[in-house]
């Protein structure tokens, strides 16, 4: 019996320890609660209590060479509900739907929605928002915002690019700089009783936003506003299915127009345009706008033709499989194999020298040339020129070179792209290679942005960008500012000759696929002072209805664009006897 009594007491003895335990440790992990985790149980039990909304920030605005706004803002409001907060249903929703223009059944059920805050319409103007928040209704918010807003309507449209509904970037400079110009949200707290009712007296704490940097570009407005004028004017002429302009600084890589016509309404961006939508032949709306926003000068790929001769003419130079005396034949075709390829003089040119041969733009002379290279040497200097890479233009979407892989070069293929076809580039890689050419030998890389600045336009951060140099000789480079000047001067590239000005360029007209089509894309690429460039112009015209040779139809839009532009730029003219002079140097 004593056993029994000893076990029990033994039994309960156990069980007030372990109750003592428990109440030790509960004890514990309260006083570690109150003690070390207040602060952040204090801040869970605000935030139960508060409400937050965001405060939009203002976007940076884009700026041309000379300060011109090409993109800012303008004050809208976003009008919201608190379904909780709401003590006039009806009077609410009649009053939404008359200031708002929704339809009635679209408010109710946003406004009987039963969420902490229901967004009823964005980017409403000022006017109304105003008015809305004059109602002094109970549960509806009048929050400030802004709505990205463009001059000049459909200026640069694909280089600028656009904005979202958040005012986030699409395409173009607004979403390749989207980090730089978006800012931060600032926010808007409000406290709450258990209910989420506002409490009275309590007020507003305001976080406030910081405005994204401004982005200043070396696009200059005067130049590329002229340019989309002969862009539009080259295509209803030609009833072309696009034209493309664009003006670089060979120098530096700088770019002071890109027009890519038609272009767009950035204000309305998701508006087909007449011209976009003949050309597309899409099913689809999405994919007619992808294609009307499309930036044929970055994303799209051709032939490049005659203007590819340049490049293939600096190769020659470097390794010396070329001298400018050197003889050539031209009896309007060449044999290579078993393929007779065609010159555009079918009738031939006889006799001619190097010089004479790019002057006349000779298929049968710039195909012995690059056999002389060899498929090896030749994708040597592809590479080594910067073709097998992309340009990294600070523009979304580059589109990379499509070229044979060597083993598949054979003869027939190395005749043909040594006059620039079977093979593709983009437009700004082939303006980026040339101008590298004609420079001196450095390797540029195409931009538009130069710096950022705040509000008060103090610079933030000035862009730099990457110069490989040497890509070839001082000397090669001089030899293509001579031999490309004679094109202007006396051959196929004369109807860009200027008086006073020494022209360099080069002229194109290539084919498309497939060939049995019969498209074509004309061309002209031209810069000045052919001695020391300073201003790089490349003019294509596609699918040109009627006459359509590069040297007709475009080389005289590239003029105009000199004769308009060269002043402008403040390059004066080269007087009689200084041009003598430099000619009897060489």
């Amino acid at each position: 019996m004593e056993r029994n009594k000893t076990g029990i007491r033994r039994k309960i003895l156990v069980f007030f320890v372990m109750v003592i335990l428990m109440i030790g440790i509960l004890i514990g992990r309260l006083v570690y609660l109150m003690i070390f985790c207040s602060d952040y149980y204090t801040q869970k039990a605000v935030d139960l209590h508060q409400r937050e909304r965001d405060i939009k920030a203002a976007r940076g605005r884009i700026l041309d060479v000379n300060g011109q706004v090409l993109a800012s803002n303008t004050s809208v409001c976003t009008i919201s509900v608190i379904h909780n907060q709401i003590q006039d249903p009806e009077g609410v929703i009649a009053m939404l739907v008359k200031e708002l223009d929704i339809p009635e059944e679209k408010i109710r059920k946003r406004v009987e929605k039963v969420t902490s805050i229901e967004r009823i319409k964005s980017n409403v103007d000022k006017e109304t928002g105003d008015r809305i928040l004059a109602y002094g209704m109970s549960g509806v918010k009048v929050d400030e915002d802004y709505k990205r807003v463009y001059p000049y309507g459909s200026l640069a449209s694909k280089v600028l690019g656009f904005t979202g509904g958040d005012n986030q970037g699409i395409i173009g400079l607004e979403v390749k700089y989207d980090d730089v110009l978006q800012g931060t949200n600032g926010k808007i707290l409000t406290v709450t009783d258990a209910r989420g009712i506002e409490v009275d007296k309590e007020g507003e704490v305001r976080k406030e936003p910081v405005s994204g940097y401004d982005l200043y570009i070396s696009m200059d407005y005067n130049i590329q506003a002229f340019c989309e004028q002969e862009a539009e004017k080259a295509f209803i002429q030609k009833q072309a299915d696009s034209v493309s302009i664009i003006v670089m600084n060979p120098q530096n890589g700088e770019l002071l127009a890109m027009a890519d016509y038609p272009e767009f309404d950035l204000n309305q961006p998701f508006t087909l345009t007449k011209d976009a939508g003949s050309i597309q032949g899409t099913d689809s709306e999405m994919e007619q706008l992808n294609n009307m926003w499309r930036n044929h000068c970055v994303s799209d790929t051709y032939e490049p033709g005659s203007t590819f001769k340049v490049i293939t003419a600096a190769a020659a130079l470097e390794c010396g499989a070329v001298k400018l005396e050197d003889q050539f034949s031209c009896p309007g075709f060449i044999m290579v194999e078993d393929r007779k390829i065609r010159c555009a003089k079918t009738t031939g040119h006889g006799a001619e020298t190097f010089v004479q041969g790019i002057e006349n733009s000779c298929n049968p002379v710039f195909i012995t040339v690059g056999l002389r290279i060899g498929s090896e040497r030749f994708y040597k200097y592809f590479d080594q020129f910067g073709l097998f890479s992309k340009t990294n233009i600070d523009l979304p979407g580059e589109a990379a070179t499509i070229m044979h892989s060597l083993d598949h070069i054979g003869q027939v293929e190395l005749a043909t792209i040594s006059f620039g076809q079977s093979f593709q580039i983009t437009p700004i890689q082939l303006v980026t290679t040339v101008s590298s050419l004609i420079n001196g030998g450095n390797r540029v890389t195409p931009h538009f942005g130069v710096r950022t600045a705040d509000e008060s336009g103090n610079t933030v951060e000035t862009f730099s960008y990457e110069t490989k140099k040497e890509i070839c000789s001082e000397q090669t480079s001089e030899t293509m500012r001579y031999l490309l000047e004679k094109v202007v001067s006396e051959g196929g590239g004369k109807n860009c000759k200027i008086e006073g000005y020494e022209i360099g360029g080069k002229t194109a007209t290539s084919q498309t696929l497939p060939r049995s089509e019969h498209k074509y894309i004309a061309s002209f690429l031209g810069f000045a002072p052919a001695d020391n460039p300073q201003v790089l112009v490349l003019v294509i015209i596609r699918n040109p209805q009627g006459v359509y040779y590069g040297g007709t139809i475009c080389a005289p839009v590239a003029k105009t664009v000199f004769e308009n532009i060269l002043p402008y730029l403040d390059i004066e003219k080269q007087s009689v006897e200084s041009s003598e002079t430099d000619e009897q140097s060489r």
